[in-house]
């Protein structure tokens, strides 16, 4: 007998209602559904919301008091993919949640080309069959990505109601998410070319503010490009927290976003005319000046084989207890061993 594909379940909307569909059904559905608004506003638009039979799809339609609305929730399929005994650098874990410090070279989650070996294959194999189904069989318990070659902070739900709270902050951009960072030049307020870009203004502090549009390049589908018009808005703010040579040739910058775009600090910095040493896609290879960081340091950016971007800090409101939580990781050992080169240090102590 096959399982149903959809849980249903009814709410009867109660008393002074708010005038909005989506706002009355967040108030008054069942706690243990644990369907945040914006969970529910999407299946308003999926057509999954009923009254008396007929579908509302506009999260705006009034209800009133004894309205019986019906939802249909889809039941997650089970996955076929399988565990796989893969180490974890696990920073926290609790009945809802777990937060991981993901290697470089580690993909989030299977994709064409990369069927196994990712994070959810080790995640399945860790936490068994606790992660939440809300992503889908493909993306069991996830709720942000980092690129393959950054590595840093991830969290992953294990329960559905962790998941709804989750998405729900990343939505509303209320996530704490600062990156490290290694760039060609400084980005000062100082630099009249870099004041000159469009999209590029600076705050006290010399704090670098960059506003754009992003969306996918019109002939590399792989890519994203800025823009000023169309895309989605995006807001990336970068200040510096070294800088190596004389003059300046490289920077150690942290990276924080207001927005969360595919490869957003990426292009950004690009744009600003400090792209990611060891980027292939947005850094463009410089060479640095040999009498400014020496050889070894030269040599270093040459050849680092990523690019410089870790995920430093993550900080979030527990989607369950409401504790607020924040996290930090190391930068990794080869970007450790780029910043020791950049500043000129003949030994390196990787710290941890």
């Amino acid at each position: 007998m096959a399982k149903p594909s959809l849980s249903i379940i009814t709410v009867v909307i109660a008393a002074d209602p708010p005038p909005r569909l989506d706002k009355a059904l967040s108030r008054d559905v069942p706690e243990e559904a644990s369907l945040s608004r914006s969970r529910l506003v999407k299946l308003i638009g999926a057509g999954a919301v009923s009254r008396g039979g007929e579908k509302l799809t506009d999260p705006k339609a009034k209800v009133s008091e004894g309205d019986e609305i019906t939802i249909e929730i889809p039941i997650a399929e089970e996955t076929h993919m399988k565990p796989e005994d893969i180490a974890l650098d696990v920073v926290y874990e609790d009945d809802d949640l777990i937060v991981v410090n993901k290697p470089v070279g580690m993909v989030v989650h299977p994709a064409p080309g990369t069927p196994s070996g990712t994070l959810v294959n080790a995640l399945l194999a860790h936490c068994g069959d606790t992660l939440s189904g809300v992503g889908g069989s493909k993306r069991p318990g996830i709720v942000h990505r980092i690129d393959k070659d950054t590595s840093g902070l991830l969290v992953v739900a294990k329960s559905d109601k962790a998941h709804h709270g989750l998405a729900e902050q990343f939505e509303k951009h209320s996530v704490e998410r600062h990156y490290l960072a290694v760039v060609y030049g400084a980005p000062d307020a100082a630099d009249p070319r870099v004041r000159g870009t469009k999209g590029v203004s600076f705050e006290t502090g010399n704090i670098m503010r960059i506003t754009t549009q992003l969306a996918r390049h019109k002939h590399d589908r792989q890519k994203q490009a800025v823009l000023f018009s169309g895309g989605r808005h995006a807001v990336t703010r970068a200040r510096i927290v070294e800088t190596f040579g004389t003059p300046t040739v490289a920077s150690l910058v942290e990276c924080w976003l207001e927005t969360g775009r595919t490869h957003q600090i990426r292009v950004h910095m690009a744009h600003a005319g400090h792209g990611l040493i060891g980027d292939p896609t947005y850094g463009g290879r410089r060479k640095l000046a040999l009498k400014a960081v020496g050889e070894a340091g030269t040599e270093a950016a040459k050849h680092f084989p990523r690019q410089a971007l870790h995920a430093a800090t993550l900080g979030f409101k527990h989607p369950v207890t409401g504790e607020v939580l924040r996290f930090s990781a190391p930068l990794p050992d080869d970007m450790q061993q780029l910043v020791a080169s950049l500043r000129g240090e003949t030994s390196v102590t990787v710290s941890r």
